[in-house]
C-alpha cells in the first residue's frame, strides 16, 4: 500500500538572490511554502535565520543559480541584479529568472534581453506591497515577461502574493504599472495632506472632514475610468464639468491657503496646467484635456 507521503509531489526548488528586507521576506515565504530554497547574499550573515529555518545558504552566485529551475533576483537596481547574474556564468542556461528588483521599465527591458541571450526565461515582477505584505491573499504583483515561465511557476508565484497578474509580454510594463500606481498614490496624498493642513489650520477635525465629507471623496476614485476612456481615445470635449469650471475653484484654493499660511505650491502648478488649456482654447474641455501638458512637447 501507497503512504501518504509517496504522494506528495515535491515542490520545486528556488534560489533568491539577495537578502534585504524584501529579499528576505521572499524567500521565508518559499520555505513557508515547503520549497527547497537556496540562499545568496553578499552579506553572508543575513542568510543565518533563513538557514535556521532550513534554507541552504550557497557560497557563490553560481552555486545559487545552480541549485534551482527558478532564480528570484531582489537587490538594489537592476545594473546590480545583471551584474550579480553575470558572476554565475554559463549556469544560467536553462534556468528561469524572476527579477523583483525595482528600477525603470527601460532598465527591466535590458536585463530581460541580456538574460534570455544567456540561454535562460525571464520574468520581470513589481510587488505593490512592502515586505510585512508578502505572502498575503490581496497582495498585487505585476508580472511580465515570459508566460512559459509564469504559468510553470504560478503555484509558487501565488507564495508571494495572491493576486499575482502576468499583465504583458514585455518585461518593462511591470515597472511602468507599478510608477503609475505610486504617481497616483503620491498625487493623492500630497493633495489630502494639503487639505489636512489648511482644515487644522482652521481648527477643523480632519477626521471629522473625513466622516462628513466620505461619498465625496470616495466619489473621486468612481470618476477614473472615465478620465482613462478620454486619454484613451483622445476625446476630451464634454457637455459639464469643463476646465473652464475648474479654475475659479482653484484660485480660492489658492487664496484661502495663502490667507492661512499654507503652502500654494501644489494648488498654483494645478491651476498653471488649467490656465495653459484654457488660454489654448481648451476651457470648455473635460479635465483629462490636462495629459496634454504633461506631455512634454
Amino acid at each position: 500500500m501507497n503512504t501518504a507521503s509517496e504522494h506528495t509531489i515535491a515542490q520545486p526548488a528556488v534560489t533568491v538572490i539577495g537578502l534585504g528586507e524584501m529579499g528576505f521576506a521572499l524567500a521565508g515565504a518559499f520555505l513557508d511554502g515547503g520549497h527547497p530554497t537556496a540562499v545568496w547574499n553578499r552579506t553572508p550573515e543575513k542568510a543565518e535565520p533563513l538557514v535556521a529555518k532550513g534554507a541552504e545558504r550557497s557560497a557563490t552566485v553560481r552555486d545559487a543559480v545552480a541549485a534551482s529551475p527558478l532564480v528570484v533576483v531582489s537587490v538594489k537596481g537592476n545594473a546590480t541584479a545583471r551584474a550579480v547574474l553575470e558572476s554565475s556564468g554559463d549556469a544560467l542556461s536553462g534556468r528561469s529568472v524572476l527579477n523583483l528588483t525595482d528600477g525603470t521599465s527601460a532598465e527591466a527591458r535590458a536585463v530581460a534581453e541580456w538574460v534570455t541571450g544567456q540561454g535562460a526565461r525571464y520574468l520581470h515582477g513589481q510587488i505593490m506591497t512592502i515586505a510585512p505584505g508578502i505572502g498575503a491573499a490581496e497582495t498585487v504583483i505585476f508580472y511580465g515577461g515570459s508566460d512559459a515561465v509564469f504559468e510553470e511557476f504560478q503555484p509558487t508565484l501565488r507564495l508571494l502574493g495572491g493576486r499575482g497578474t502576468l499583465i504583458s509580454a514585455d518585461a518593462g510594463v511591470p515597472a511602468l504599472y507599478g510608477m503609475a500606481v505610486h504617481g497616483t498614490m503620491w498625487g493623492a496624498l500630497n493633495g489630502f495632506l494639503h487639505a489636512a493642513a489648511l482644515l487644522s489650520g482652521a481648527g477643523i477635525e480632519v477626521k471629522r472632514f473625513l466622516d462628513d465629507a466620505r461619498p465625496s471623496v470616495e466619489a473621486l476614485l468612481g470618476f477614473l475610468p472615465m478620465l482613462a476612456d478620454e486619454v484613451d481615445r483622445a476625446e476630451y470635449a464634454t457637455p459639464y464639468g469643463a476646465l473652464q469650471h475648474h479654475r475659479p475653484s482653484v484660485e480660492d484654493l489658492i487664496r484661502e491657503s495663502e490667507a492661512r499660511n499654507v503652502d500654494v505650491a501644489f494648488p498654483a502648478y494645478t491651476l498653471g496646467l488649467v490656465n495653459k488649456a484654457v488660454e489654448d482654447g481648451h476651457a470648455t474641455d473635460s479635465y483629462s484635456r490636462l495629459i496634454e501638458y504633461f506631455r512634454k512637447r
